[in-house]
């Protein structure tokens, strides 16, 4: 079993899981990209109002739900059952707001072209090489990418300069029980290498760092923009190839 298969069937548990704990959960008032009462905000995505916008690896929704508030049309994806099953009992009617529970490549590769696409800490738990060629292909010439990405955990364990991916711990809430899923943890410098390499240009990239000092998590916030043209790879890429 390949590596994103066995992590989107973690997700799949972590979803039921919620959905018999029922949290309490509110709606998103502060918009973090990885770390609590951390900046950049929603201002990173700009005014979003018209816009056709993809939330790639949606969970329960939220973000997906405060960008529909504000006039986006989103469509929310998710490869987990469990994950889309709470979305949809959450918002079963919002104006603006469409979840669709689909492989993210294959989701990519079937759209009509987004002015937006962004992923809150999601994108990082697919092969870059067989996201980033269907991302390109998915952003209309002039559209962005923002997506926030794990760069050093909280162990203190940075990020690999090489495309590989990496055990990390997800815990169910509320409890101590973890499961190991993997996730592309790499340097900015590979993480800009490989969005160029798919026809991207990249703009910014921010840290986003722990305040506590005594945590030693930090991420990423990239965000890219696909210039006039198509991008320089072809979806028959051997990049493009699912794995």
């Amino acid at each position: 079993m390949d590596v994103e298969t066995r992590t989107a069937e973690i997700w799949t548990t972590y979803g039921a899981h919620q959905l018999t704990a029922c949290p309490d959960l509110p709606e998103i008032e502060r918009w973090d990209w990885g770390i609590a009462d951390t900046g950049p905000g929603i201002e990173s995505l700009g005014n979003v109002r018209g816009l056709r916008v993809l939330d790639l690896g949606s969970g329960l929704g939220r973000h997906a739900a405060r960008l529909a508030g504000l006039g986006a049309e989103v469509t929310a994806v998710d490869a987990s059952s469990t994950q889309h099953e709470r979305a949809v009992t959450r918002y079963p009617s919002a104006p603006g707001l469409r979840f669709v529970c689909a492989d993210a490549v294959s989701h990519l590769r079937d759209a009509a072209p987004y002015d937006l696409i962004y992923s809150v800490n999601g994108l990082p738990y697919l092969d870059p090489n067989r996201v980033l060629p269907a991302l390109a292909h998915a952003i209309r010439p002039g559209g962005r990418l923002l997506f926030s990405a794990l760069h050093t955990n909280s162990a203190g364990a940075g990020p690999s300069t090489v495309v590989a991916p990496r055990p990390e711990d997800l815990r169910l809430p509320g409890t101590t029980r973890t499961h190991p899923v993997h996730m592309w943890v790499l340097t900015p410098r590979l993480w800009e290498e490989l969005l160029v390499e798919h026809g991207l240009t990249v703009r910014t990239i921010t840290a986003i760092d722990a305040p506590q000092p005594d945590n030693a998590a930090s991420y990423r916030l990239y965000e890219a923009l696909r210039p006039p043209g198509p991008p320089s790879l072809p979806l028959d890429h051997p990049h493009a190839a699912s794995g």
